[in-house]
């Protein structure tokens, strides 16, 4: 299966403008049926707090539109998108889609950003989420989530063998991201891609650096700072010999 992460320029709470770039990103891509697709973090509107404005039902356009795409492409989609909840606060979620175009999975944020005052406007979810895609068992986790390992340590114990983190990732703190996301793909022996913005919003500036990393922390794919599309093929045969050679994963005792 491959892999293809889109690093988009987020408009500010503008639906429709990030419809569109992110369908001519897809139209500009070599993508494969069967593939993976991943976009950012809130990518139809940028890490707002204004949840009244961007919020939407968990049939919203949002979902149409990416449950749309995944079946005209005939693709695995993960992509970043703002809910309400019945209560009115918003649900910050990596919604999953299968190349039928049905929604397949939805992740919640678990660790709430506190910096911008991020649980005062959306609601934390539980825990990991794992779903089958194209032979692969993959586990998306959404930008601050990349800073607690141990988040990633249950995916792992449920059989994550990739895991996805879509960010609004600031440029100041980028060799974080990098290392973080190295980090991770390590220590579960798992491939990790980053998909991150880039660009501005009203308060941050984004450097893009989304990255595809090896179960052995090898950088596969890098990006620069403007948008990019990257992309990798997962192997099946190196992971399950990286896996076998080197079981690490079966000495968990903690978690």
């Amino acid at each position: 299966m491959d892999l293809i992460c889109f690093q988009t320029e987020i408009a500010w709470e503008n639906r429709a403008e990030n419809f569109a770039r992110i369908e001519a990103m897809v139209d500009g891509a070599a993508v494969a049926p069967g593939s993976l697709l991943a976009f950012p973090e809130l990518c139809v509107a940028g890490f707002t707090m204004n949840v009244g404005a961007v919020g939407e039902s968990e049939s919203g356009e949002s979902v149409a539109f990416f449950s749309d795409l995944s079946r005209r492409r005939s693709c695995h989609l993960i992509a970043g998108i703002p809910t309400l909840d019945p209560s009115g606060a918003g649900r910050n979620e990596a919604v999953c889609f299968d190349p039928e175009g049905r929604v397949a999975g939805r992740y919640r944020k678990v660790h709430l950003f506190p910096l911008a005052g991020e649980g005062n406007h959306y609601l934390p979810g539980s825990g990991p989420l794992v779903i089958e895609c194209g032979g692969w068992r993959v586990a998306p986790f959404i930008c601050y989530d990349l800073r607690f390992p141990e988040l990633f340590r249950q995916a792992a114990r449920a059989g994550a063998e990739v895991m996805m983190v879509i960010a609004n990732w600031p440029a100041i703190r980028e060799d974080h991201w990098i290392t973080l996301l190295r980090a991770r793909a390590i220590e579960n022996q798992a491939y990790v891609a980053g998909v991150n913005r880039c660009g501005t919003d009203p308060t941050l500036a984004y450097s893009g650096a989304s990255l595809i990393v090896s179960p052995k922390g090898d950088v596969l794919a890098r990006a620069g700072s403007l948008p990019e599309v990257l992309s990798a093929g997962l192997n099946r045969d190196e992971f399950d010999d990286w896996r076998s050679r080197f079981p690490a994963l079966a000495d968990m005792r903690l978690i």
